[in-house]
Parts: C-alpha cells; structure tokens; sequence
C-alpha cells in the first residue's frame, strides 16, 4: 500500500480528500520484503501514540507511531502482523494526562460487540455483478421505477428453533432476494449495517464507520450478500449517518484528549435529542473522514446509493433546541453553514466519482432544494423523503371514513408541491415502532376495513408521482408493530389469507408500476400527473391522471375513500374508446368484495370534467381502480 504523500496530506488537510481510507487505517503491506501492517490515524493533540494489541499482550509492549510532519497523523509500519490481529491505538494526549485506548476510525472491521478493538483485514473479493454494475445507472435513474424495500437485518427473519437468532449475512442473501423478487421491489434499503455498539440503536449509533457490524459476519459475508442481491437484480440503498455519533469511549469522542471531531461547546457538539456527539463539520480533516467514509461503501461495498439521515438536524443549529441552548452562525440565523457546505460537497463528490448511484435525504422540512444541483444553490442530493405526504396520508386513513370529507384537502395539498423535489414515498420504520401501531392497525375499522383501508393507501401511494419505500412486514400487514429482537409475523402467510392476498396486491402495483411508463417516468416531474377532479370531497372520491411520454401512455385513477359502493359515477377522460381496468383492489384476490367493471369500460362522447369523453364507473368500496385506454 502506498505510504501517505504530500498530495494525501494536503487533500486530508484541505476537507476533500474523498479516499483518506486507502491511506489511513491498518493495511496489510511489505515494506523491505517484511510483510505486516501499516497503521495511520489522525490525532494531532497527541504526545504520543501506539498500537496495542493481542501481538503485544494489550499494552505489555505497545509498537509506537510516528507523527507524520504537522499533520495532526501518526503512522508507522508493524512488521509480522497478519490478517485477524487485533488492536487499538493507545493515545497519550498532551492535555491533562489524558490517555485513552480507541478503536481505528478507519477500521474495516470489528470485534463482535460488545467487545471493541478493531481487526486488520482485507476487502478482497472476487465480484460477480459486473452485469448489474454496468446497467445500473439506468435502474437509479429518476425516470425509471424504483420500489424500495427497507430492511433491518437483524430482524428481518431469525431462527426461532435456535434461540430466536438472527440469520447471518450469506444466510439472509438467498432468502431477502427470493421474497424481493417476488414482491417485484427494484431495491432494497438496509438501516446502517455499520458496527454500532448498541443493537436496539437499530444502527443509527454507529462507531465503526468503515466496517460492517460482525453481528452478521465478516467484510466478506455482507460482500456477499451485496453482490447476491445485484446479481438478482435488486439494488442495495444504504443507510448513512454522518448527522452525529454515540459518546462510547471507544469511538471518536474526545478522541485524542480533546473534542477532535465534535465541537467542544456543548450547544454544538451534542444532540439534543439523542444525546450523542454532533460533527464538527467546519473541521477539514472531519469533512475528509466523513467524505471517505461515503466513497468507501460506493467504492468497495458496490452500494448503489446512500440514504443520508437525519439531514434536518444537521441543517439547523436550533434542531431540538429551545432558545439560549444554540449558538447562532456568523449571520445571526440558525441554518448550520458548515453542514451545508458538507453535504454539498458530499454529493458533488459522490455524483462525480459514482454518477450511476443515488443520494436520498431524510430531511423533514421545507428546506428549499433539497434535491436539487449544487450550481442552483441546492443541496445535491438526487431525491428527498416525502414526510409530509406521508404524515398527511396515514392520518388520513386512520381516520373515521364518515369524516373524511372533512380533511379531504390531507390528499389533495400533495399536488401543491410534489414537483418541488424529487421525491421517494416513505412508509418507514419509524412509522411502525415505539406506540405507533403497524401499519394495517393504524387503518380504521373492523379487519376487512383494514385491510381494504390499507390496500386503497398502497394503491394511492403507487399512483402518486414519486419512488415507493415500504419496511419489511408492511407486505403481508403485520398485525403487531416492528421490534427489533424478533422477526417478521411470517406464519401470518400461512394463517390468513387476507395477508397473502395483501401481498398478491402489493406484487400487482410493482409489476404495474414498472410495466406502465406512465406510472413511473415523470416519478420526477411535473409533466405526468394532472388532477381529473380534486374536489369531490362529499363523496371522498379522487380522481387523477398519470401520463408517460407517448399520448396513449395515460392512467386514470379512482380513490374511492369510503365504505359506500358508488354507481354510474362519471369521470371525464381524455381519450374515447374502451378502457381497460388493469387494478381493482376490491378484487377478490386481493381480498376484496368482488365489486368492480367487468375489466373494461366504454368512453361516451359525453364531455365530464373540461374532457371530451367520459366513463360511468363502478365504484367498489375502499377501492382502487387503475385504468388504462386500449383494448
């Protein structure tokens, strides 16, 4: 491995070099014909640093690094280490007395927590998706259909027989692909796999920022399962969490005796919410850190894009905070200029060295530009979470359909906006935890009108322009909300048919939404949705256009919001002729009652609303209908 240069030192120093993981970590080389390890690691606040270790008794005969000129690194080759040592660095810092033993920030791998030293490793792996890797910038195109499944590993399915254990990274691989599959979703959304401390943080703690957590396996297995999803052709979204880190001693805080990469004043350097360290941003060599720990999963993991979280709280200083508890910026307002900066720069990097993959922010306000290029002033990232649509449609559906008339607008206000950023839909874990009640128990009613509630919002949600999220359970309408200690209910496929006919519907709009372009080539644009009537809200009916490239590319689609069967209902369209009913979610094979239009309808020449032609519908109850023009 080559040994850190001036253009390293200088780049690491500047806040842009985007690969200081091929330089700084352990990386097993020869030096001398002597092979053994190279270890670098940046702490400028140190009198002295070593590497302890299971060669050296943990600290009996510690290897010193040496600094490296001004930089703040320390490095030094360690002659007869082999893969599988484990270490730490022993810091001594220059304040205080201060001395610490710290897991490598750039470590590839770690022990299986709770234990926490690092592991000098390799990431050789022989890929097999070189088919997927060549086409995939097609598959995260904005225009193309991107159905996201969001897992969490660990409780995706476990082993009840043996001691309800999770499944490994290669066990998985098979058994998520197969169910993706045939759900038709395009990718899937993993929460952070990278080494966290404290399991029930589902990820989003994380100290190893550059090893995938051992819980599952080595760097190797989550390789594999990577690379076994492309080559099904699934893609793989990775969680990110550069927006804060726990305060493990261990990890990076107060990491070489003074606060390194978090800002000391604790009105900027600790989440008010969460209780962990928030980055300082503004630090050069941290933005390097956080720039290389982006690249590395694109680089060496094939990731195909990163979902940043919590972007909103690196947005705004006053983020939880109530007055006097933030420290305003340089102009007196509370956006945070040094996070901006950063992910700005986070996604010019990513988009110039992996311009096939995406960046999607979970950033819940009406920050302007999220998704839109750098050189308009916006953010950079290519889509952005929908909370708002969100919110507004499970409130909506959770409530009473005798009242829905009422809050009709919780619908229609999405059409206000949509086009505004590029837009993933997320129905997500966090809709689904903590009190909040799955998904089909947040639907009002008895059981069928749950599950007929919940295929009407599925139904709404493949229409509307936009990507598609859903987390693990949602599929086969979990009765039970997530926990993270145990599995998916799957018995539930074999107990109900009401769950796996949920299913069947759910396959039905992926395959939809990928066969039909107009249900997914404007997903990013204004040009394919247009309302038919937005205004029915005595009857709580919607109806709306989805239209591709081509005249005939249209869909018409009819929320029918009640539990009223509606007859003889006129929707105005813009094309005579017959129009095919390609979904009915009342069909009984989703579940539904049966009720719906024979499969096809005949336009009159009737004008309806501002159209030249129209159809009289039948309207089954808590439906969907998607239809399309041609025989």
């Amino acid at each position: 491995m080559p040994r850190l240069g001036d253009v390293d030192l200088h780049l690491f120093a500047e806040g842009t070099h985007a690969r200081a993981y091929e330089r700084l970590g352990a990386h097993l080389t020869t030096e001398g014909g002597r092979l053994g390890v190279a270890f670098a690691v940046w702490a400028p606040n140190a009198a002295r640093v070593s590497v302890i270790g299971d060669f050296e008794g943990w600290g009996r005969a510690p290897a010193p690094l040496q600094p490296v000129g001004a930089s703040g690194i320390w490095s030094a080759f360690v002659p007869g280490l082999a893969k599988g040592t484990r270490y730490k660095y022993r810091i001594e810092s220059r304040h205080d007395g201060y001395r610490v033993d710290k897991a490598d920030p750039y470590g590839i791998r770690c022990e299986l927590p709770p234990a926490t030293a690092s592991i000098v490793w390799d990431l050789d792996h022989d890929w097999a998706d070189g088919d997927w890797m060549q086409a995939r910038r097609a598959r995260n195109a904005l225009d193309a259909p991107q159905s996201i499944y969001e897992v969490h590993l660990g409780s995706w399915m476990r082993v009840p027989e043996e001691k309800n254990r999770w499944l490994t990274y290669r066990e998985i691989a098979p058994k998520l692909a197969a169910h993706v599959r045939r759900c038709g979703f395009t990718h899937v959304e993993l929460l952070p796999i990278a080494e966290h401390p404290f399991y029930p943080s589902w990820g989003y703690q994380v100290t190893g920022f550059f090893a995938p957590t051992a819980r599952y396996g080595t760097p190797q297995d989550f390789m594999f399962l990577v690379d076994h999803l492309h080559q099904e052709g699934i893609g793989v979204v990775l969680d990110w969490t550069p927006a804060h880190f726990p305060t493990d001693e261990h990890g990076l805080i107060y990491f070489d005796g003074t606060h390194l990469y978090e800002h000391a004043d604790p009105r900027q350097g600790v989440h008010a919410e969460w209780g962990s360290a928030i980055f300082n941003y503004g630090r050069n060599e941290v933005r390097s850190f956080l720039l290389s720990n982006a690249t590395f999963w694109l680089d060496r993991y094939h990731i195909d894009g990163l979902r940043v979280d919590a972007v909103a709280s690196m947005l705004y200083l006053d983020y939880g905070r109530r007055g006097g508890e933030w420290v305003a910026n340089r102009y007196g307002g509370n956006e945070n200029l040094e996070a901006i900066e950063f992910l700005r720069m986070f996604n010019t990097a990513t988009y110039r060295d992996h311009p096939d993959t995406q960046t999607i922010a979970e950033e819940s306000t009406s920050w302007p530009g999220v998704s839109r290029p750098t050189y308009t002033g916006g953010l950079g990232f290519g889509l952005k979470w929908d909370m708002g649509w969100m919110h507004d449609t499970l409130a909506y559906f959770s409530g009473d359909p005798i009242g829905r008339r009422y809050h009709h607008q919780r619908i229609t206000f999405r059409g206000m906006y949509f086009w505004s950023e590029n837009y993933v839909l997320p129905l997500s874990h966090d809709e689904v935890v903590h009190g909040k009640r799955s998904l089909l128990q947040k639907m009002h009613g008895d059981l069928w009108q749950r599950f007929a509630n919940l295929r009407l919002l599925y139904a709404q949600m493949w229409a509307q322009p936009g990507k598609k999220l859903l987390f693990q359970g949602g599929e086969i309408g979990q009765y039970d909300e997530w926990a993270h200690d145990r599995s998916v209910d799957w018995h539930l496929l074999g107990d109900d048919p009401l769950h796996v006919e949920l299913m069947t519907l759910v396959m039905e709009l992926n395959r939809l939404y990928q066969r039909e372009p107009a249900l997914h080539v404007y997903d990013a644009g204004l040009f394919g949705f247009e309302w038919v009537d937005a205004n029915d809200d005595d009857n709580s009916v919607y109806t709306f256009l989805r239209k591709g490239r081509a005249p005939d590319e249209v869909i018409l689609v009819v929320l029918n919001c009640t539990p009223v069967p509606r007859h003889d209902y006129r929707v105005g369209v813009p094309l005579g002729g017959t129009w095919r009913e390609i979904l009915n979610t009342d069909a009984s094979a989703f579940g539904g009652s049966g009720l719906g239009n024979l499969g096809a309808v005949t336009a009159d020449a009737h004008p309806a609303h501002g159209r030249p032609a129209s159809l009289r519908l039948t309207l089954p109850p808590l439906a969907a209908l998607y239809l399309k023009p041609g025989p």
